[in-house]
């Protein structure tokens, strides 16, 4: 039975069942089926058999989730946009995509003439005119068919689409489910911190759909102001705690982060960066009997592909900790700069290759054969991705080193630093820009911009750094502006003409 079957089985046996709950609003299972049922007529009426990929824009809504099963049960792949983007990324996403229509729970304005807009009050008339309808099978998505494409940073400065199919989900949310095997699972309740639009929220989304559990969320606002994120930590009654090691590490600063305020919290999940020793440390101390999984993996490879509980024989016996061993229907290659694998033990590229893997970046086939190939293993040709990560294979036990490019991941997000210098580049006063990582503990803290400027235009360097980030937030998030801006009369360069990285990065220690 495939994922979308998995669902909608949920909407007769699960009915009452919570689906979603977020703030005051409660999504049942017999709902959502209803619901994505009827928006999907719609867009079955009005597209057949165009499987043109659909934009959803919004942030935690309930509809977020109808829009998502709609547009699969009507055969298209779903581009889902996070209300906190500036509307520069969300123009680069439309015109990238080819998207002919956008479902918006949030307030989208000035899209392209040629774009169809569908609000949420229209959203809920459109579900009402079609409440009667059942799509047929035959519309839906199919196992080698996209199911969605998330936008990432792209090192142009234009954010690429990574393409995942429904293969590619399906594999990701069987193996996911292993990992819970050994969790009660009756009425699970899930926790949702990550955005819609970024691929770690793939893993509480589907795997609590898959699981007929409940999906917690909480949103931007809450997270910024802790005593009520505390406050619905509390009322959410998780059971499956689902975070980049950051939010955890943020939560982990308040003492009052323990057993209390989460009584039947039974696992964490890690995924996007580095998980410290620390961190797990203070998490043993605090949820007694807890279980902490650590996982791997990019947006090309379905969320994650390798995953290890950190008990506290892991945590004693390395340091930094290790990132886990391969799902079966995947392996890892750890190649050289040849692309030729490495003896066990030693450094290199860590090279994916196996069903998690994604057809490729949408309507970009020149980036796409930089980094997707086709290698035969065990006498079968798989797709493989070349993710750029360093790593090393110790025990069949995945070890992660760092990047070998330009991208980083901070607070979980991946970003390339090249993306954030493209778009330095656009601010009239400024002549050239690098954009450096500060780390610590084998951690990224924050990221730094040094910028050259050809006209003055504060009369403070803080002023101008100010101006900067302002101008900044016009082309992209805010997770991605740089904390730290530094004014230099010129940027060093090496002795082949390129901007001296190592010497900005000693300079800023």
């Amino acid at each position: 039975m495939s994922l979308i079957d998995i669902i909608n089985s949920h909407g007769k046996s699960r009915k009452n069942i919570a689906a979603h709950t977020y703030r005051d609003s409660i999504i049942t299972y017999g709902e959502l089926k209803e619901m994505s049922d009827s928006l999907a007529g719609y867009l079955i009426e009005k597209y057949g058999y165009d499987d043109t990929p659909i934009i959803v824009y919004g942030h935690k809504q309930k509809e977020m989730l109808v829009c998502f099963l709609a547009c699969v049960k009507a055969g298209h792949a779903y581009i889902p946009i996070d209300s906190s983007l500036p509307y520069e990324r969300i123009k680069d996403i439309i015109d990238s995509s080819g998207a002919k229509m956008i479902f918006s729970i949030g307030d989208l304005f000035h899209i392209p003439p040629d774009v169809s807009i569908i609000y949420l009050n229209e959203i809920h008339e459109l579900i009402n005119r079609y409440s009667t309808y059942h799509p047929e099978k035959c519309y839906a998505v199919k196992e080698d068919n996209v199911y969605y494409i998330i936008y990432t940073s792209g090192s142009t400065g234009k954010p690429k689409g990574v393409q995942i199919t429904l293969s590619n989900l399906n594999s990701f949310v069987k193996w996911g489910l292993s990992l819970l095997r050994q969790v009660e699972n009756s009425d699970l309740i899930f926790l949702n911190q990550a955005p819609f639009s970024f691929d770690l929220s793939i893993m509480d989304l589907y795997l609590s759909l898959a699981s007929g559990s409940t999906l917690f969320s909480v949103d931007k606002e809450m997270i910024a102001n802790p005593k009520e994120l505390f406050s619905y930590l509390n009322k959410s009654q998780a059971d499956i705690w689902v975070s980049t090691p950051s939010f955890a590490d943020m939560c982990l600063a308040d003492k009052s982060f323990n057993r209390f305020l989460m009584p039947k919290l039974k696992v964490m999940m890690f995924c996007g960066e580095v998980l410290n020793n620390g961190s797990v440390r203070k998490i043993h101390e605090r949820f007694c009997g807890v279980k902490v999984i650590n996982t791997y993996g990019p947006t090309e490879a379905t969320v994650a592909v390798t995953s290890v509980e950190i008990t506290k024989e892991v945590l004693d016996a390395f340091d930094p900790l290790p990132v886990g061993y391969v799902k079966s229907d995947c392996h890892i290659i750890i190649a050289d700069s040849e692309g030729r694998e490495v003896e066990m033990g030693e450094k290199g590229e860590i090279v994916i290759a196996g069903e998690s893997v994604s057809i490729g970046y949408y309507k970009n086939p020149e980036i796409t054969e930089k980094v997707f190939f086709k290698r035969a293993i065990e006498g079968k040709e798989l797709r493989c991705y070349r993710t750029g990560d360093e790593g090393y294979i110790k025990n069949n036990n995945l070890h992660y080193s760092g990047r070998i490019d330009f991208q980083v991941k901070l607070n979980g997000y991946r970003i390339e630093l090249e993306d954030i210098e493209s778009n330095l580049r656009k601010i009239d006063f400024i002549e050239n820009a690098v954009v450096l990582p500060v780390l610590k503990e084998q951690k990224i803290q924050y990221l730094t911009a040094a910028v050259a400027l050809n006209r003055m235009v504060e009369a403070t360097e803080f002023k101008t750094g100010l101006l900067i980030k302002n101008e900044l937030k016009k082309f992209i998030p805010e997770y991605m502006i740089p904390r730290k801006i530094v004014i230099r009369e010129s940027l060093p360069m090496t002795a082949n003409g390129k901007i001296n990285r190592k010497a900005l990065m000693e300079e800023i220690k």
